[in-house]
């Protein structure tokens, strides 16, 4: 009977720490851990994957935890490899909106601003346009899916109840913001670029002609431009991102010890 109530034990325990790498997931990642997506249907959905996932764990030798405090960091570890899954990917998409407040603090429209509730705080409009347009290439090209092939593969190198914190991981976050730095200045380098042109352009026309209100003129002419550029650029700011995103998983999986082995679809 005491063998039999320790199989049981050892199940929940393999459930749960499933669930938590899962969860460590759909709690981070873009489309699933949102604060656009309800917490209950994030919820849901990890127990639902979680299901899905425990019947191919069940021959993994678990390492039964002797206190609560030797099981909270089992747990915590295993959220930790989803988390880095998701992290990742959402550090890489924030570099876009790194472009959309470059070109508006350039363009001088940082009052117009809208409420982020992925943020909980206002955002320039910019950013918050760069932020879905990303979103919605980052679907587009099935990067939802690579990151959960991405996670299924994790069971395979790392059995749950064998995470642990790698010198490497951390290495990894610091390439991830470094491709960050750069996608956003090469997302708003066309628009920066105009719109300083316009302002010396402006400048040296107000020392010709010191009659005119550059300061009222400047302000439209900028708006304008900013938008003009924005839309020209719309996509080469997309091309970048779709250029950036396989690296950044790739750095990603490297760490975990996870091969990529989805194709991507460019």
């Amino acid at each position: 009977m005491r063998n039999e109530e320790r199989l049981d034990v050892t199940h929940f325990i393999l459930f749960t720490l499933v669930l938590a790498r899962v969860g460590g997931l759909t709690m981070t990642a873009p489309i699933f851990g949102t604060q656009d997506v309800p917490l209950q249907v994030r919820g849901l959905l990890a127990a639902a994957l979680t299901l899905l996932i425990v019947p191919s764990q069940w021959g993994a030798a678990v390492e039964y935890p002797g206190n609560v405090v030797h099981y909270l960091v089992l747990l915590g570890g295993e959220a930790m490899i989803g988390a880095c899954l998701g992290l990742g990917v959402v550090i890489l998409i924030h570099g876009m909106t790194l472009a959309g407040e470059l070109i508006e603090q350039t363009a001088g429209l940082k009052l117009a601003e809208v409420f982020d509730p992925a943020l909980d705080q206002q955002v320039p409009l910019f950013s918050r346009l760069l932020f879905l347009v990303t979103v919605a290439v980052f679907v587009c090209l099935g990067g939802h899916r690579m990151v959960m092939a991405g996670l299924l593969d994790t069971f395979q190198t790392i059995p749950p109840g064998g995470a642990g914190f790698s010198v490497s991981v951390a290495k990894a976050f610091v390439t991830l913001v470094s491709l960050s730095f750069q996608l956003g200045i090469r997302a708003a380098a066309p628009a920066v670029t105009a719109l300083l042109l316009a302002s010396l352009t402006l400048g040296l026309v107000g020392r010709t002609l010191p009659q005119l209100n550059i300061l009222s003129l400047g302000f439209g002419l900028n708006a304008m431009l900013a938008f003009a550029a924005l839309g020209l650029t719309l996509g080469a700011a997309a091309w970048a991102f779709q250029d950036q995103i396989q690296p950044a998983l790739e750095v990603i999986f490297d760490a975990l010890k996870t091969p990529l082995r989805t194709q991507w679809q460019g």
